[in-house]
């Protein structure tokens, strides 16, 4: 029997290839399989590279992708991504005819580094609220979340091992708790956003789906031209989280927060240490202030669009809070930001605490008619710039869970470590619980 090598996350093919265990056209084979039987259920592809053009570069180059880092293995990257060539149309009829001429730099290093795209996920228009076509892989009559949709599908349901996609809200990790895999967010500043197409620019990041933490922390080396190490998981000993349930930002769902009192026993029972986060209120404060800042840069950001009547209902309303804000109140909620930014992680620092532990977001996928799902879990951490990371860790009516693990500016390697780690610790602790 044939391996199913689109299941194995990307550190375990790469391994698979050095040691001589499959071929590049045999993995790639099995993904383009994979796309055949899910792709029309689940829609998570806005444009897909034809099998015999990815495989004709890969033999046309074969000496440098068998040499490379990423030996010629896929990715895919959200459609406000460019890519050379190939449309960026940013999820809206408006800009349905885009074709750049160059790349995004984030594709320009996977590329350097031996990665051959796949093709382009569908986003949300303009990665925001007005859902596209995508449908949650596990449940074709919920939302896979925004505004990373394609990506997080895509990922999750084993059609490509790597995705990129962009945070402005929640627009990372909410997708991947909903689709079940792994998200990452990284530090405000962290990566270059040079052709992606801008919603906020005080707000965006670049963010990482895969299945594995250890393979984001390989694509997070890539981007920053670091020299990949092999992968492996080290143990944790004492780790200091700060707890936050979310529940005074908005209504949660009682899977949730099982989910997290059991996360928070199973930390517990393995000797780390979980403390309260006491700044609910400035949590609050600090989601409400994001929303005044996207709403102004949003506005000003996508001024050709405006007056289009292609424009969605969604945007339009974003777009006129925008405009309504005073440019003085803007500045005001910058300021306050860095105010509050500044109290949160003087605490932490005096603390020792690790990292944050709070719900990725509000629930399981809601219903596609009701939208694409509340951001408020994610909105305070993404307006401080913090490196964010969620883990697909619980399960509800089949459908996954993901618990969020935040962390001070720049200490993204060491939160992606522990996150390796916290994988593999509840991977372990569910396969126990099952037997």
């Amino acid at each position: 029997m044939k391996p199913q090598w689109f299941k194995q996350p990307l550190h375990r093919l790469l391994h698979a290839l050095h040691a001589g265990e499959a071929t590049l056209p045999d993995i790639v084979a099995s993904f383009y399989q994979r796309i055949a039987v899910r792709e029309p259920q689940v829609q998570a592809w806005q444009y897909l590279i034809e099998q015999d053009d990815y495989l004709a570069e890969y033999e046309g180059k074969r000496e440098f992708y068998d040499a490379s880092p990423l030996r010629g293995l896929p990715f895919a990257v959200k459609d406000v991504i460019d890519t050379a060539d190939i449309p960026t149309s940013m999820g809206s009829v408006i800009h349905s005819e885009r074709v750049p001429s160059m790349d995004a730099s984030c594709v320009t290093a996977m590329k350097a580094a031996g990665g051959i795209l796949i093709g382009k996920t569908v986003t949300t228009e303009f990665a925001y609220f007005q859902a596209g076509k995508t449908n949650n892989p596990h449940d074709a009559e919920r939302t896979p979340g925004g505004s990373s949709s394609g990506s997080a599908a895509a990922v999750a349901d084993y059609m490509v091992p790597i995705a990129f996609g962009t945070q402005t809200a929640a627009s990372v990790i909410r997708p991947a708790s909903y689709c079940g895999c792994v998200g990452y967010v990284g530090s405000r500043g962290e990566f270059s956003l040079r052709n992606i197409q801008p919603l906020a620019q005080s707000l965006d990041s670049l963010g990482i789906l895969s299945n594995h933490a250890l393979d984001t922390q390989l694509i997070r080396d890539v981007l920053l031209h670091k020299s990949l190490q092999a992968a492996s998981v080290a143990p944790k000993q004492g780790l200091k989280l700060a707890l936050f349930d979310g529940q005074n930002l908005g209504e949660m769902d009682a899977a949730m927060l099982s989910a997290l009192a059991q996360c928070q026993q199973e930390l517990q029972q393995h000797g780390h240490h979980i403390v309260p986060l006491p700044f609910a209120a400035e949590v609050a404060e600090l989601t409400a202030l994001h929303s005044q800042i996207m709403a102004f840069e949003v506005a000003r950001n996508l001024v050709f669009e405006q007056h289009s009547a292609d424009l969605s209902a969604h945007m339009q309303a974003l777009m006129r809070t925008g405009l309504d804000l005073p440019y003085v109140d803007y500045i005001a909620a910058l300021t306050r930001v860095d105010v509050l930014k500044q109290k949160l992680l003087n605490w932490l620092e005096e603390q020792h605490v690790d990292a944050i532990l709070a719900p990725a977001a509000s629930g399981i996928a809601p219903l596609k008619d009701t939208g694409t799902g509340a951001p408020f879990m994610s909105r305070a951490w993404q307006v401080l710039g913090l490196p964010t990371v969620s883990l697909p860790l619980a399960y509800h009516h089949k459908m996954p869970l993901g618990l969020q693990f935040i962390a001070a500016p720049h200490r993204d390697d060491t939160l992606l470590q522990q996150a390796a780690y916290l994988q593999q610790l509840f991977a372990t602790a569910a396969v126990a619980n099952a037997s």
